[in-house]
């Protein structure tokens, strides 16, 4: 196994760093296609969210690899190698494993504990499966991932810990109130309908919103989403769909607002929230000027050094707090200033890139949350104790897969001699019917089956051995020996490899 990640997430980038980088759907789809392309890589998956791109490959290079995956990070999100560099991580064999593993379980989630990954994770397979460009290694890793993921919530509280960013959103907006009581009776405009947008539908529903509105630059999905809520048996909140044109209109009457799209610009501009709400341009509120601190870019850079440092391995002497106390503080420094007054309309902007303007937070009566500002407040926010648990949960699943995975790296060498033992007892019986003729075939059956015995029992002490030496770290050049040992013929072992790779049923999702 020669498994590499490289990525970039809310941890080691900044917003406006992850803003540019963000991925289409067509352009993650390239960035499959060119990876297998590039000569260190076999396979590929892409798990792009809100708040991180990576890039998975099977490589047999590490540091070819290393260098080709960051270009075509850099080459497919449109930022230049030499400024996204500062913020890319890399993790190689078992840490690779360890990451993915942790983010399946939430751990490494904006908001601690979060499950809305697992759909993502889900999502990254079954378009490297689609795409051909996961096999045996992605496969197996991904859904190893995923049901790493559901262990974790299912065992553990890690749920307690976090939730989605939806909720937590609607906690940030509520500032402290009860978020039903804040939102009940709310008239609330939902703008997408993808499954960010679907989700904080139905959490709107649940918090007891009066109306609910969907817009959707797709009008059958808005409608789709809108039948869902009004569905027998669903929330029963009144729900209504329209336009993308209509949203200017629908702002005027709407109290909360929730928007996650695919957009590369802004669907709201501060201009249109000021009109909505009968304000004039002068009604921003000016920013406060911030104190004399480094430039946001500077300490991004040197904090997500540090933490790539203290992940990695590299001897920084700097912890991961520090580092995140070193970009939370500039951030606290640099935040534009809410509206004055009292919330009049609440917007939450759970895009990547973002769908609403940032000075939209400076008008009188608006409050704003973002993705940035959601980033700043989990930080503070406590870690349940069933993280610990969770932990220990990715830990032992990564021993696991990295053994299942050095077991499997065997198995074509162990197919390959059984299969040259049976061809040598085929040999000999055709030899023995040559000698006698006279054999009826009852008798020759008898001798058949006492060779065949013969043969297994010898057999099927070192192969189970070789198997269990093989799962164990180092154990990969037992392969190696048993070919060695038993002149076996490296195309028959590739040609097992290659008919259990090509297997149709292997690693659907």
């Amino acid at each position: 196994m020669s498994l590499l990640v490289v990525g970039l997430s809310h941890r080691s980038a900044p917003v406006s760093v992850l803003e540019r980088a963000s991925l289409s759907g067509e352009t993650r789809d390239k960035l499959l296609q060119d990876t297998l392309a590039a000569e260190p890589a076999v396979e590929g998956a892409v798990l792009a969210t809100c708040n991180r791109i990576e890039l998975y490959a099977d490589v047999d290079k590490f540091h070819a690899g290393v260098a080709e995956l960051s270009t075509l990070l850099a080459r497919h999100s449109g930022v230049g190698l030499e400024e996204l560099t500062p913020y890319l991580y890399v993790h190689y064999e078992d840490r690779a494993v360890h990451h993915l593993f942790s983010v399946a379980c939430g751990l490494d989630s904006m908001v601690v504990g979060e499950g809305q990954i697992l759909g993502q994770i889900k999502d990254a397979l079954a378009v490297g499966q689609e795409l051909h460009t996961a096999g045996r290694l992605l496969n197996d890793l991904f859904q190893q991932a995923l049901r790493v993921g559901k262990r974790a919530h299912s065992e553990t509280g890690i749920d307690r810990a976090g939730q989605s960013l939806v909720t937590f959103g609607l906690e940030q907006l509520a500032a402290g109130a009860d978020v039903t009581d804040w939102a009940g009776g709310k008239r609330a405009l939902v703008i997408g309908a993808g499954s960010m947008s679907s989700l904080a539908a139905a959490t709107l529903a649940r918090t007891g919103v009066a109306e609910i509105v969907v817009a959707n630059r797709t009008r059958a999905r808005a409608d789709r989403l809108v039948e869902i809520l009004a569905q027998p048996g669903g929330t029963g909140v009144a729900a209504r769909a329209v336009e993308m044109a209509e949203v200017c209109d629908e702002l005027t009457r709407a109290d909360i607002v929730v928007s996650c799209t695919g957009a590369t610009g802004l669907v709201l501009t501060a201009e249109a929230v000021a009109d909505a709400l009968g304000l004039e341009a002068e009604a921003v509120v000016e920013a406060p000027a911030a104190p004399a601190v480094p430039a946001p870019a500077d300490v991004d850079r040197h904090a997500a050094w540090v933490e790539n440092g203290a992940v990695n391995g590299v001897g920084s002497g700097v912890s991961n707090g520090s580092a995140g106390a070193v970009r939370q503080a500039v951030r606290r420094a640099t935040v534009p200033a809410q509206g004055a007054g009292p919330a009049r309309l609440a917007l939450l902007d759970l895009a990547m890139p973002r769908d609403i303007d940032g000075a939209a937070a400076r008008l009188d009566g608006v409050r704003l949350v973002d993705i940035e500002s959601l980033a700043e407040a989990s930080a503070d926010a406590p870690m349940a104790a069933d993280v610990d648990q969770v932990r220990t949960i990715v830990s032992d699943e990564v021993a696991a897969f990295g053994a299942a995975q050095r077991a499997a790296h065997i198995t074509p060498t162990v197919v390959a001699l059984r299969t040259m033992a049976a061809g040598v007892v085929a040999g000999e019986i055709a030899r023995l019917d040559g000698r006698l003729p006279d054999l009826d075939e009852k008798q020759r059956a008898e001798i058949t089956q006492t060779v065949r015995r013969v043969v297994d029992k010898l057999l099927h002490a070192p192969t189970v051995r070789v198997k269990q030496l093989a799962s164990e770290p180092g154990g990969a050049g037992y392969a190696d020996a048993l070919r060695e040992l038993f002149d076996l013929d490296p195309q028959t072992v590739a040609a097992v490899s290659r008919a259990d790779l090509n297997d149709p049923n292997r690693g659907r999702s």
